[in-house]
């Protein structure tokens, strides 16, 4: 299966972005969707996750209550709408399939090639 990441650009703090991510392939209930984010100079994080099957989404702390993972089982694409951005969002977004439900990256078998989103204060 192989992704392909849109939807970043430039917004100013307090905005919003939905980013997508579509799988070409046939995509199984159990396998997990992720996003995961690099900021320049550091390691990649983890954002959020979701079983193919639309139950057991999991959000890292910084972005709960913020962001949505979501997906559209016609389109095989998932989605993470990012609300009230903040400059410290600013980063790569990759979007990640992966067999384990973890939020390590070693834990994700395919990688999209990463969506640039840069928040201004």
């Amino acid at each position: 299966v192989q992704l392909q990441a849109s939807g970043g650009g430039l917004v100013q703090a307090g905005g919003s972005l939905r980013l997508s991510c579509a799988a070409s392939g046939q995509l199984f209930s159990n396998y997990v969707l992720g996003w995961f984010r690099q900021a320049p100079g550091k390691e990649r994080e983890f954002v959020a996750r979701m079983r193919w099957s639309g139950i057991s989404t999991l959000y890292a702390d910084s972005v709960k209550g913020r962001f949505t993972i979501s997906r559209d089982g016609v389109k095989n694409t998932v989605y993470l709408q990012m609300n009230r951005l903040e400059p410290e969002d600013t980063a790569v977004y990759y979007c990640a399939l992966g067999m384990e439900f973890g939020t390590r990256p070693e834990a994700f078998d395919s990688w999209g090639q990463g969506t640039l989103v840069t928040v201004s204060s």
